[in-house]
């Protein structure tokens, strides 16, 4: 997918400019290639399939934070959106599952920390109050959100990938994209503006960002391990370029991360809708391929 210049950030009118809509796709990944299928490199393969772990039970944690307020929902417009939010991160669980079993079957380690994340996601449910879930939520949303916007810009981190991973990646951020301000647009309805609602924000998306990256980066080496290649400098090579680096994918998300710390922050002010003009006729070919 090519990406375009880079439009001037401005607020959108309206809240949820864009109605999400459940597609029920089917990848059938083929499990051979679980552990290069991004060009070959077992590095980059690996760290992105270390992301995919926590897809199915972080979907599951979100879609329950934003239920937890489904009552309190009285607009129309965002009612279909919550629907739709619920229904597109139930898919991408679905097809992220099936994606880990691959692998599991390669990585025991990998299950393992499946588990870990699991645990930690439901001992939140169980005594964090419900606001801090969904604070949880709508910061580990921006952090799908901004990681799918580079891949909608960055269509260089898949282009040597085997296309079947390549396509349930970019479905994945195109639906993120699609519904990337419904959880922000719940917190909003019940939690306002106010200097409390900012406060929990802001702390959610801190606290967010420390847990999240400390577990990804032990259970990436957890499965670089397993692997034999946790030695391999060529490979720690292409990870920092595709990083850091040359490419750079996490690198340049840093100022859309810093982008959430404004007072009057809001999901669609940067507006990439225009990566979502093709997406049905993604959509169809995919359903093709199937």
């Amino acid at each position: 997918m090519s990406s375009k210049p880079k439009t001037t950030r401005r607020r959108s009118k309206t809240k949820t400019p864009i109605l999400p809509t459940r597609r029920d796709l089917r990848f059938r990944l083929p499990a051979g290639k679980i552990s290069d299928w991004n060009g070959g490199s077992v590095h980059i393969s690996q760290f992105m399939n270390t992301l995919s772990i926590v897809f199915p039970v972080g979907e599951r944690f979100f879609i329950q934070s934003v239920r937890n307020y489904r009552d309190r929902i009285t607009d129309p417009e965002l009612k279909k959106a919550v629907t739709a939010f619920i229904g597109q991160e139930a898919m991408h669980g679905r097809e992220h599952e099936e994606y880990n079993e691959a692998l599991f079957a390669r990585v025991p380690a990998a299950a393992r920390f499946e588990k870990i994340v699991a645990g930690l996601l439901g001992a939140i449910q169980r005594y964090a109050p419900k606001s801090s879930q969904l604070s949880a939520t709508i910061a580990l949303e921006h952090f799908t959100a901004i990681l799918a916007d580079g891949l909608l810009k960055q269509p260089e981190v898949l282009e040597k990938a085997d296309p079947r991973f390549a396509a349930l990646w970019n479905w994945h951020a195109l639906e993120e994209t699609e519904h990337k301000a419904v959880a922000f647009d719940v917190w909003e309805t019940v939690m306002g503006r106010g200097p409390r609602a900012y406060v929990e924000r802001a702390g959610g998306l801190v606290l967010a960002t420390v847990i999240f990256w400390s577990m990804i980066f032990p259970a990436y080496l957890a499965v670089l391990r397993s692997e034999g290649r946790l030695a391999d400098l060529k490979g720690w090579g292409e990870f920092y370029q595709h990083g850091f680096g040359r490419v750079g994918f996490l690198r340049k998300r840093i100022g859309a991360w810093f982008d959430y710390f404004r007072p009057g922050f809001h999901p669609w002010d940067d507006d990439n809708r225009h990566f979502l003009e093709g997406i049905e006729g993604f959509a169809a070919k995919v359903e093709a391929a199937a």
